[in-house]
């Protein structure tokens, strides 16, 4: 059994919000998490820190550097679904904005896909905090995949036209890559990067449930918006068994503490 059908298996025995992440979002390329252990020299003499980790879907792929690998996450639920599948992670129940640790513990803060959702002057604050001198931060994002014309016109309609009213104002962040954000600490040159995965039509429907905005549209109307897009979906997909393969454009923003 591989560490994706171990995390998939973990995943079924997990009843809500770790389940449906864990199986409904897509992994990071290792092409992308290899060029910064290697940039950044990331191994077992290095302490990194994953913050908002979620189920471990950035952790996971740390582990093989040997390094101390501290994943912080609020959630009960997905700080139990890392412990589970992942035995040599440390996990620790804490916020972005106060970070259960010391001060300079870390060669590397990360932090995935959860940027928009922090107080970015408390978590700035933070990060600087528990970065060693000369330590570095990373952010990665990744925006709407693309599929084929057809099925990526069934997903702008769900996306900007079904749930247009219900996403957070964060949302905008996600789409420009986090362009617009004023990051502090020194920039550092990473270079372009691109998420793909090959998946069905039923992997792609757990995915588009997982939406934030999806949870607030059907808590304001009462009615869930995914069931017609998944018919929509199903016409433009065709063979439900059949993989397609997704594309994510994916923005990584390193930045070094001074040493």
């Amino acid at each position: 059994m591989g560490i994706t059908d171990i995390h998939e298996s973990a995943a079924r025995g997990f009843s809500s919000a770790a389940a449906a992440y864990e199986w409904g979002r897509p992994g990071y390329p290792n092409t992308a998490v290899e060029a910064i252990v290697t940039a950044f020299s990331i191994g077992p003499a290095s302490a990194v820190v994953d913050l908002a980790a979620g189920t471990g879907k950035l952790t996971r792929m740390l582990v093989p550097t040997g390094a101390r690998i501290i994943a912080v996450e609020p959630v009960p639920e997905m700080s139990a679904f890392i412990e589970a599948v992942l035995r040599d992670v440390e996990v620790i129940e804490g916020t972005a904005e106060a970070i259960p640790l010391d001060d300079g513990v870390a060669d590397v803060v990360t932090v995935a896909q959860a940027l928009h959702w922090f107080d970015r002057e408390a978590f700035f604050a933070e990060a600087a905090r528990v970065l060693r001198p000369g330590g570095l931060l990373a952010v990665w994002t990744y925006g709407l995949f693309e599929c084929t014309p057809a099925v990526d016109c069934v997903v702008a309609r769900y996306h900007d036209g079904v749930l247009g009213p219900y996403w957070s104002p964060a949302r905008r962040l996600v789409d420009e890559g986090y362009a617009s954000i004023a990051f502090p600490l020194r920039p550092v040159e990473a270079p372009p990067f691109a998420m793909a995965a090959e998946w069905t039509l039923e992997r792609v429907v757990g995915y588009l449930a997982t939406w934030s905005a999806r949870q607030a549209c059907l808590q304001a109307t009462g009615e869930d918006p995914l069931p017609p897009v998944r018919d929509a979906l199903a016409a433009a997909w065709g063979d439900p068994a059949r993989l397609r393969t997704l594309r994510w454009p994916l923005a990584v923003h390193v930045r070094r503490k001074p040493a």
